[in-house]
């Protein structure tokens, strides 16, 4: 008796490990909105401002906060599916280790630090003209705290859990995977900064060199494993 083609193309299929969509589409959607929100945001108050600075800012550039949350905002959409993405492809590479699941969390908490960031940044952007000036400061300090320390914490999560099954599998290049990690050391570090002014400069270093670095681990990701005795 013939074997239903049909059925057998279904049973292949099933069995297949599906790696999900092109990595490289939340990517480089995320790298573009995060590019534009700092481009926009770039003259905002610095977190040691005062009060009286961040009011007489808010109330003159309305229209540029609400810009640039909405961009901060948008981009944690991509982020959350860049996780998501890179959760499935590591699970379809046979990651079955921690570090799939590590990925997913920090990548989703790191997306909603980001939607937090631009919510409390958007809302300063509504203060009346008679708000006094510790309202505003305390809404750019919960601004910054979201999007600053504690997006680089969980984005460093991120980043550990694809660059430790990337260096153990050789999935990715060793000089890729060593990044990641150092770059996740800096972000843990940068939890100091709630405490430490100086640690402040490590947000930017994991923002950027971040940044760049999940665009080449996704260009490096493969979608297969190579097998050892090939």
């Amino acid at each position: 008796m013939t074997a239903n083609p049909d059925a057998q193309r279904t049973e292949h299929s099933a069995r297949r490990p599906q790696s999900g969509p092109p990595l490289l589409a939340p990517v480089l959607a995320f790298a573009v909105l995060t590019i534009a929100y700092v481009v926009v945001n770039r003259s905002t108050p610095h977190p040691d401002a005062s009060g009286a600075e961040v009011l007489d800012y808010v109330q003159g550039r309305s229209g540029t906060i609400q810009l640039g949350a909405f961009l901060l905002f948008a981009s944690g959409v991509p982020l959350a599916l860049t996780a998501a993405v890179l959760y499935r492809r590591l699970r379809a590479l046979g990651i079955t280790a921690p570090g799939s699941a590590i990925t997913l969390v920090g990548g989703v908490l790191a997306a909603n630090a980001l939607v937090l960031s631009a919510m409390f940044s958007w809302s300063s952007s509504r203060l009346a003209a008679d708000t006094g000036p510790a309202l505003a400061r305390a809404l750019a300090d919960l601004s910054f705290l979201a999007g600053g320390p504690a997006y680089s914490v969980m984005f460093a999560l991120l980043m550990a859990g694809v660059s430790v099954p990337g260096l153990l599998a050789g999935l990715l290049p060793r000089a890729v995977s060593w990044a990641g990690l150092v770059l996740a050391a800096a972000g843990a570090l940068s939890s100091l900064a709630l405490v430490v002014d100086g640690f402040a400069y490590l947000l930017p270093v994991v923002r950027f060199g971040g940044l760049i670095w999940l665009v080449v681990a996704a260009a490096t990701l493969p979608l297969t494993r190579r097998s050892r005795h090939q």
